[in-house]
């Protein structure tokens, strides 16, 4: 059945930002879907949550509290994967961010910080876990990355332009890693997570945010994860180095800031 190229039984996935939102969600997914997951965020509260969930799978998780900024923790992902679970078959990439800023707020130390905590950290994991997933024989990567990745509007000068090195990094490193290893991004629109929250939880912000998306709606956290689900699957085999824009139809910024001419 085509349900069967879904299934990932017997194999290990790690996602970092995995406590609450897109991490949360789509290390759930892998779960139901037969993975054992490596989750990392910064607070364990949230990560015993999401093990709990987990465990409801009858798969298993183990969990990492620290700094995702902290390269040292996050190559110490792939250490616990192979200790714990022996093989590593599934890295999805989700910690990042960056907060919007005007262009003068907006300093070289912001930018250089905001591409270390969305590109380096994603390529310190990917370093560490390439060997250990061609020990099984190939795998999947997935780098969440962001509609503003291609899109432009003030106060994206930082975030933007690191979700845009992120996507074309899956493109070229989807050529190195191949054909053992499938490199693929998400380019996720407005989705109703944590960091959301001031805005979902206010109804001009978020009738703004609907109104500029063609489907009229935020997405939920575990749309994106169905994304990553099948990126991360045999049902996605025939894909790399490509950018799934899970948007909405969106095309242009959702939530305008209402920055002034300089």
């Amino acid at each position: 059945m085509i349900l069967d190229l879904f299934r990932l039984d017997g194999k290990v996935a790690i996602v970092t930002g995995a406590g609450r939102g897109i991490g949360a969600a789509s290390a759930l997914a892998l779960a139901e879907c037969g993975a054992d997951v490596v989750i990392a965020s910064r607070t364990q509260s949230d990560l015993d949550h999401v093990a709990e969930q987990v465990a409801k799978t009858g798969r298993r998780a183990v969990s990492v509290a620290g700094d995702l900024a902290d390269l040292d923790v996050v190559r110490s992902l792939v250490s616990l994967a192979q200790n714990e679970f022996g093989r590593l078959d599934v890295v999805v990439n989700n910690a990042g961010g960056a907060i919007p800023l005007p262009f003068f707020d907006t300093t070289p130390e912001y930018l250089e910080e905001a591409f270390h905590f969305n590109v380096s950290t994603a390529h310190a994991l990917n370093l560490a876990a390439v060997p250990l997933i061609l020990e099984q024989g190939g795998g999947s990567i997935i780098n969440v990355s962001s509609v503003m990745g291609r899109v432009s509007g003030r106060g994206y000068a930082a975030y933007g332009t690191v979700k845009a090195a992120l996507s074309h990094y899956t493109r070229l490193t989807s050529k190195d890693l191949a054909p053992r290893i499938r490199v693929n991004a998400i380019a996720a629109g407005s989705t109703a997570t944590s960091a959301l929250e001031i805005v979902t939880t206010t109804p001009e912000l978020k009738s703004m945010m609907e109104g500029l998306t063609p489907l009229h709606r935020i997405a939920d956290p575990e749309e994106i994860a169905a994304a990553v689900l099948y990126l991360a699957s045999p049902a996605g085999a025939f894909l790399t180095g490509k950018v799934l824009e899970v948007d909405g139809g969106g095309d242009i910024p959702t939530l305008d800031f209402g920055l002034p001419d300089l």
